[in-house]
């Protein structure tokens, strides 16, 4: 049986913990892209709007719809100034409310490892895309390391506790991805990998950043010394010394590709 997708309900909450992780990446990834002002898009898996928010800034759509399961994640990317402009409804990845052909790019910002079923995402994804436009993702490298909560994911696991991971997050990998993308049909198929840093005022921020998400009911539920325990092995892994900033990396993986004409 196909897992369930997992749903961010607090728009606030996602902004702080990923989406300023997503427009750091997202603008290395858009840059990579290089597409034209104008154009009509569709962002799958808009979650808060933060991806949507770039395209809406510097490029100019004539048309950028953001799709999301999430009522919360919703109704925050609306409150988003800077995306006025773009329409934003409830929608499954694997049944876009499009017609075919309808829009010159896809993208999914951090979501592919998300889509129960990858394959299908991607498929939609061609099917609401003309010929000849394109088809592009990036997500974290989870398998490699490259996820922002990395760290802590590394201590739990080095204390007996299995961090929760997106269902498909095997789909993050670069030779996945590739085949999602021939087994979708598409051409000119480009890989990349994108490195990202993002600074922090001090350890704490990095901390509540990080544990707001997926992380709060599990935290919620230890004493206040476990708590202690694992920040402080966190702490040591980081390298973390005194209450100076803090600045971490990430790596994501991308991919695009055209539908063919």
């Amino acid at each position: 049986m196909a897992q369930q997708p997992i749903r961010f309900e607090d728009g606030g909450a996602y902004e702080r913990a990923m989406g300023v992780w997503s427009q750091i990446a997202g603008q290395v990834f858009l840059d990579w892209l290089a597409p034209a002002q104008g154009l009509r898009w569709v962002d799958v898996g808009c979650g808060n709007g933060a991806f949507t928010e770039l395209l809406m800034q510097g490029y100019a759509p004539m048309e950028a719809q953001g799709v999301d399961p999430s009522d919360g994640q919703i109704a925050y990317a609306r409150t988003r100034a800077a995306a006025r402009g773009a329409s934003f409804q409830l929608g499954d990845a694997m049944a876009l409310p499009f017609e075919a052909d309808r829009f010159d790019a896809a993208v999914m910002a951090l979501v592919i490892f998300f889509v129960p079923e990858p394959a299908r995402g991607v498929a939609e994804m061609a099917r609401v895309v003309r010929p000849g436009g394109a088809v592009a993702a990036y997500a974290w490298d989870m398998e490699g390391g490259g996820f922002p909560f990395e760290p802590i994911q590394a201590e739990l696991r080095a204390m007996g506790i299995t961090p929760t991971l997106p269902p498909s997050a095997d789909a993050s990998r670069v030779e996945v991805m590739r085949e999602l993308w021939t087994g979708a049909g598409l051409e000119a198929i480009e890989t990349r990998a994108i490195s990202v840093q993002r600074s922090f005022t001090d350890f704490e921020d990095f901390w509540s950043a990080s544990t707001g998400l997926g992380m709060k009911p599990m935290l919620a539920s230890w004493s206040p010394a476990d708590v202690e325990q694992l920040k402080d092995r966190v702490r040591a892994r980081i390298g973390v010394e005194g209450n100076g900033p803090v600045v971490r990396q990430a790596r994501a993986n991308a991919i695009k590709g055209r539908v063919p004409e």
